[in-house]
């Protein structure tokens, strides 16, 4: 059964980190940039090991140019 979340990412952080916010709603911290894709790599990176799941069951859903991003998780 999957489950959709919706995240906030603020790229340029000084660390990596995941913070709940309200129910299925996360805000993501990466020290990533978002260039060529490399944020969106730290944010599955990021989820995975938050909820200890493997980064192949999480898809970005939408807002793969945007901070704002739903996400499913497998």
């Amino acid at each position: 059964m999957s489950k959709i979340i919706r995240v906030h990412v603020q790229t340029h952080a000084h660390e990596d980190r995941m913070e709940e916010l309200d129910l299925d709603e996360y805000k993501i911290w990466t020290t990533a940039i978002p260039e060529h894709g490399g944020a969106n790599f730290a944010v599955i990176e990021i989820i995975a090991e938050f909820f200890d799941i493997a980064p192949s069951t999480i898809r970005i859903i939408s807002g793969n140019k945007s901070k704002h991003k739903l996400i499913e998780l497998a």
